[in-house]
């Protein structure tokens, strides 16, 4: 496939899978684990591999707080005001091109269930360490774990079935169909 194409397809699955995130949906059940692998799995340039998934991130969010939340933020306060997001999209990114050089379905899945505890544990931490009713010692760090378990279960959810959705739409779109009509 072209390289061009392949940047066109692989970023415009991404760009749907963010925008997903307009549609109502559980707490964290979400494709932003899964479009920061996928981008880094399929981008050949390692840069479009964290830009295009990061700037998918940052548009969606910026709809989401200025249409769907009602107040207006600017480009900037998406970023900022999730700060602890982003990193651990970023660090999913960059753990999905060290792992996931193979694509198949053991790689896939694998990578969907180290995303969903990286971005627990970053996040998390994040959620700590901005807290004013936590304590800032290693039990306040537990009790925001502790909290965050039943959002995990949404993260890890939704990392697989994105993941597979995703993944398989790009193989689908890329190999050739067997042609299963009778030969003459």
């Amino acid at each position: 496939m072209k390289p061009n194409k392949n940047i066109i397809i692989v970023s415009s699955l991404i760009l749907l899978a963010a925008l997903s995130r307009l549609i109502p949906h559980a707490p964290n059940f979400t494709a932003v684990g899964a479009i920061a692998l996928f981008g880094a799995a399929y981008f050949k340039d390692k840069r479009l591999a964290l830009i295009v998934p990061f700037i998918a991130l940052w548009l969606s969010d910026i709809i989401l707080n200025n249409l769907v939340y009602g107040a207006y933020y600017s480009g900037l306060d998406a970023w900022f005001g999730n700060v602890f997001t982003y990193l651990g999209f970023i660090f999913i990114a960059l753990f999905g091109m060290k792992f996931l050089k193979k694509i198949n379905i053991g790689s896939v899945l694998g990578s969907s269930i180290a995303a969903s505890a990286i971005f627990f544990l970053v996040s998390n931490f994040g959620v700590w360490l901005s807290s004013i009713s936590l304590p800032a010692n290693i039990s306040g760090l537990l009790m925001a774990y502790t909290a965050g378990i039943p959002f995990f279960w949404n993260t890890l959810a939704a990392n697989v079935l994105f993941s597979v959705i995703l993944f398989g739409s790009y193989e689908w779109v890329i190999k050739p169909r067997l042609n299963l009509s009778p030969s003459s």
